[in-house]
C-alpha cells in the first residue's frame, strides 16, 4: 500500500486534485481498482493536510443480480457511507438496444447516474479508479481504432454538471493495484461483453510489445506524462 499511496500522494499534489472542503464520491465498481482507491483514499485522509470527506457509490447495473453486501462492509470498516444505486443498464444495453459494441453506452449511462448520484449527496468531485495500465490502453485504443491521440487526464471539469471527475491512481501500476487488493472484497463482473472488448485487445498488444521491446509500456507512459517528450504538429 505504501506504493500506492506514494503514487496518489505524487499526482494529488502535483495536479492539486484535492483540495480542503472537498466531499468526493469514489465510484465503487467491486473490482480491485475501485476498491483499491477508496482503501488509499480513506488512508490518504488521515495524514493529507488537505481535509476532505469520502462516499462510496456503487451503480448496480445488473438490476439485483449481483450481491453487494461486501461492499457495504468494506465501506463500514472504513467508515465510508455507502451508496448503492439500483439501474436496468444491462437490460437496456443487452435487451432491449441490443448493442454490437455496448461498452460505451453502457460506460455513458453509468456515468450519468453515478455523476447525479453524486451532485445529489453534495459531492463536488468524483474519483475513478483508473490506473497507469488504463492510461497506457486507453492511449493505444484511440490511436489503433480511432485514429487520433487521446487519454485520461487527471481530472476533467463536467460543465454540465459543474463536477470535477479526478484519478488518483493514474501514476499507479496495475501490478502494483493487484498486489494489495488481493484481502478486499471483489464482486464478480456479470457482464456479457466482459474480457471481450477493446481494452482486452489493447493489452494483448502492449503484452506482445514489452516482450519484444522491454519497458516499452513504461515508455509509452513517460512519452504521455513528460510534455517535454511531445514533437507533434500543431
Amino acid at each position: 500500500m505504501q506504493k500506492i499511496l506514494g503514487g496518489l500522494r505524487k499526482i494529488c499534489e502535483e495536479f492539486n486534485l484535492i483540495e480542503n472542503g472537498d466531499k468526493i464520491a469514489v465510484g465503487l465498481s467491486g473490482g480491485k481498482d475501485s476498491t483499491t482507491l477508496l482503501s488509499a483514499l480513506a488512508k490518504y485522509s488521515e495524514f493529507s493536510k488537505e481535509k476532505f470527506s469520502l462516499v462510496a457509490i456503487a451503480v448496480d447495473l445488473s438490476d439485483g443480480k449481483m450481491d453487494y453486501t461486501p461492499l457495504q462492509k468494506f465501506c463500514d470498516e472504513l467508515k465510508v457511507p455507502f451508496h448503492l444505486v439500483p439501474s436496468n443498464v444491462f437490460e437496456v444495453v443487452f435487451d432491449i438496444r441490443k448493442e454490437k459494441n455496448p461498452c460505451s453506452l453502457c460506460a455513458n449511462m453509468r456515468r450519468g447516474i453515478l455523476n447525479s448520484t453524486a451532485k445529489e449527496l453534495g459531492c463536488n468531485k468524483v474519483a475513478l479508479g483508473h490506473h497507469q495500465d488504463d492510461l497506457i490502453e486507453t492511449f493505444v485504443i484511440s490511436l489503433f481504432f480511432e485514429g487520433r491521440l487521446s487519454t485520461f487526464k487527471p481530472m476533467t471539469y463536467l460543465s454540465k454538471t459543474d463536477l470535477h471527475v479526478i484519478r488518483p491512481l493514474l501514476y499507479c501500476s496495475e501490478k502494483e493495484i493487484i498486489n494489495v487488493s488481493k484481502n478486499y472484497p471483489i464482486i464478480t463482473n456479470v457482464c456479457p461483453a466482459n474480457h471481450k472488448t477493446e481494452r482486452e485487445t489493447a493489452k494483448e498488444i502492449l503484452e506482445k510489445l514489452d516482450k519484444k521491446y522491454p519497458d516499452a509500456k513504461k515508455k509509452i507512459f513517460n512519452a504521455i506524462i513528460h510534455k517535454e517528450r511531445y514533437n507533434l504538429f500543431d
